[in-house]
C-alpha cells in the first residue's frame, strides 16, 4: 500500500508515499491564490503575482501583489508571506481571475478620472479663493529672529 510506481520524464521509479513529501517551487512572476483572513474564521481567496522574495536573515519573506475587485473598484494590495504571517499562498492556473483585464482597466481609468474630477475641483476652488477673497486676507508678517 506504501509504494507506488511514478513516471517522470520517462523515468520509472518507485516511491514510498508514506514519506513522499510535495515541495512547492515559487519564482516571481508566477501567479499565486493568496488565502487573505477577514473576520474571526473567515478567509477570502485573491488572485496574486509573486513580485519578489526578501531573503530576510530572521523572516524570509515572499512579496505578492493580489487583486482586489468588486463590480465598481480595483485595488492593487501587498501581501507579505513568511513563517507566521497572516497569509497562505498557492498556485494558481489561469482561468482563477473572475474579472477580464478590459473590466479591471476600466475600473482603474474610472477611479482615476473621479481623482481627476476632484483634483480639478480643489484647483478651482483655489482660484476663486484668490479672486473672490485674496483682497480682504492679509499676509501674516512672520516674527523674525530675536536680534
Amino acid at each position: 500500500m506504501g509504494k507506488q510506481i511514478v513516471e517522470i520524464n520517462g523515468v520509472k521509479l518507485e516511491v514510498d508515499l508514506r514519506d513522499a513529501r510535495t515541495i512547492d517551487t515559487y519564482k516571481v512572476g508566477d501567479n499565486v491564490k493568496v488565502l487573505i483572513p477577514k473576520y474571526a474564521d473567515t478567509f477570502e481567496s485573491r488572485c496574486g503575482v509573486i513580485i519578489g522574495f526578501d531573503d530576510f536573515q530572521k523572516q524570509p519573506t515572499i512579496v505578492v501583489a493580489y487583486l482586489d475587485v468588486t463590480y465598481s473598484e480595483a485595488k492593487i494590495e501587498m501581501a507579505y508571506v513568511h513563517q507566521g504571517s497572516k497569509y497562505e499562498i498557492t498556485h494558481a492556473s489561469d482561468g482563477d481571475i473572475p474579472f477580464s483585464k478590459k473590466q479591471i482597466l476600466d475600473l482603474l481609468d474610472g477611479q482615476i478620472a473621479k481623482q481627476r474630477e476632484a483634483l480639478n475641483q480643489a484647483t478651482w476652488r483655489k482660484t476663486q479663493f484668490e479672486t473672490w477673497f485674496g483682497k480682504y486676507c492679509v499676509q501674516a508678517e512672520v516674527p523674525t529672529a530675536a536680534q
